[in-house]
């Protein structure tokens, strides 16, 4: 498959390893990259609902809002360096962790979870729109403007994820100046109005509930571990890996950490913005026109980019699954997808904060299995064989046994179950969900360490050894995680 480089306006380069010579990104764009990832007012929703669901109180609620990105987005960028070692979107690299076949089942799995975050992002973009025409206009929702909102919003998403990486980095880039210097101006406006006594004199929740907060937060984070490798491909070998997991983990927390806070401040005022069907429209409440309509419309932008962020990614995960057709062509289906979920989930579903918290629960179990898999084989592995990545026939290197890593896909399947049986949500529960680690939230905890032990133990299958490098993007080698 041919490729253009990335300074092109329309990246074309779909699964194949980006060769030395066009690694020309630069670690400090990973910042922006992860700010965007997480400018969604779905964040203010979370942070009441860790005060009013959770009953936590505001300090609780930082030590929350300080451990889960730290926690998660520090995986995201351990998982991300092997996205500059192997030059290749993080699906892509699983090929030589599960097998060519082997891969496919993993790949699934986290392609359908793709559908959800989308959705659940298509719905907040689309709420958020129709929350700024209220406030302008006066024009109140209905079924058709729901369908006219969900379609500009997955449209725009559409476009920008198809035009490729250098399009999100531009858009990325802009909107983390507006949204930072608009949050800031919500911020002083908490400060000047809000009742601070009734803030602090809340009593403290369970520690029980504050893990579980953690948790909750932390679930937003762990989706993206696979995603990592496909922004840090364009990184030149030599980018220092420091550097990436500090730009992931501080792009992700000066955004979390703050609007996980200012959620909880506004709980104060309104005690009901948890369990709200509508997880926008408060703002429209709480902040005077002025400030809520261009806050709302920036946003809207944040959440279009991690839309468009995620449809990127599932590009790269459909064509690993075999779906012959340019990535750009491979995100329809998901923004297809996501228009049909979208529409039921506000039109039928009768509360949008229990499905996306039992949807961040389970989706986090599911990226969890993988998690533990992929990063033990970082550990140990030296090289990424980049023809055995594209070639998916028996004479790989990366066919293994039938095109299967059984020792990858007995740790995955097992910790999948594993973290299943200590979960609950709204619609499931496991039959060990009431223990100390259930009650806790921790189920994608157990998926990770019983996929990345089992792993870890079971006997290795080494490929064919890939030749040394040429800097040509074929063969090229890499080196382990604990290289650098």
């Amino acid at each position: 498959m041919s490729a253009e480089p990335a300074d092109g306006a329309i990246e074309t380069r779909g699964l194949e390893p980006v060769p030395d010579a066009e690694r020309t990104g630069r670690v400090r764009e990973l910042v922006p990259t992860w700010v965007a990832a997480n400018i969604s007012v779905l964040l203010l929703t979370m942070g009441a609902g860790l005060v009013i669901s959770n009953g936590l109180n505001i300090w609780q609620v930082l030590v929350v809002a300080v451990t889960a990105p730290v926690l998660s987005y520090g995986i995201v960028g351990l998982i991300s360096i092997a996205g500059k070692r192997g030059g290749a979107p993080g699906m892509a690299l699983s090929r030589a962790v599960f097998g060519q076949r082997g891969n496919l089942f993993p790949g699934a799995l986290i392609w359908i979870a793709r559908w959800g975050w989308e959705t659940i992002n298509a719905v907040s973009g689309a709420y958020a729109l129709l929350t700024v025409l209220d406030l302008l206009f006066g024009i109140e929702s209905s079924t058709p403007l729901i369908v006219v909102t969900l379609l500009l919003f997955v449209g725009c998403t559409f476009l920008v994820s198809g035009l490729g990486i250098n399009a999100l980095r531009v858009c990325s880039k802009w909107s983390t100046y507006l949204f930072g210097a608009f949050s800031v101006l919500v911020l002083g406006y908490l400060l000047v109005t809000t009742e601070w006594s009734a803030v602090f004199d809340k009593p403290a929740g369970s520690t029980a509930m504050m893990v579980a907060g953690i948790g909750t937060i932390a679930a937003g984070g762990i989706s993206w571990v696979p995603s990592g490798p496909d922004f840090t491909r364009y990184l030149p070998r030599t980018a220092s890996s420091k550097g990436m997991v500090g730009a992931t983990v501080g792009g992700a927390g000066v955004v979390v950490l703050p609007m996980v806070l200012m959620g909880a401040v506004m709980a104060v005022g309104t005690p009901d913005l948890a369990t709200a069907q509508d997880p926008v429209s408060f703002i429209g409440e709480l902040l005077p026109t002025w400030i809520a309509v261009p806050y709302l419309l920036i946003a809207l932008v944040g959440m279009l980019l991690i839309n468009s962020m995620s449809m990127y990614s599932a590009g790269f995960t459909a064509q690993t699954l075999g779906i012959k057709v340019p990535r750009a062509w491979a995100v329809s289906v998901n923004a297809v997808i996501s228009l049909v979920f979208g529409f039921l989930l506000m039109v039928v579903a009768t509360s949008f904060f229990g499905s996306f918290i039992s949807f961040l629960t389970l989706l986090a179990v599911a990226f969890s299995a993988w998690i533990g898999v992929f990063g033990v084989d970082m550990l140990r592995r030296r090289t990424y064989d980049a023809e055995a990545l594209l070639d998916t026939t028996p004479s790989s290197a990366y066919w293994y046994r039938g095109g299967f890593a059984w020792q990858a896909m007995t740790a995955w399947a097992a910790a999948l179950v594993v973290g299943l049986l200590f979960t609950r949500v709204d619609w499931f529960g496991g039959p060990l969900a009431d223990t100390w680690i259930g009650r806790n939230g921790l189920g994608w905890a157990t998926g990770i360490l019983t996929s990345a032990l089992l792993y870890a133990v079971l006997p290795r299958t080494a490929p064919a050894e890939p030749a040394e490098p040429t800097g040509s993007g074929r063969r090229e080698r890499t080196v382990g995680a604990l290289a650098d």
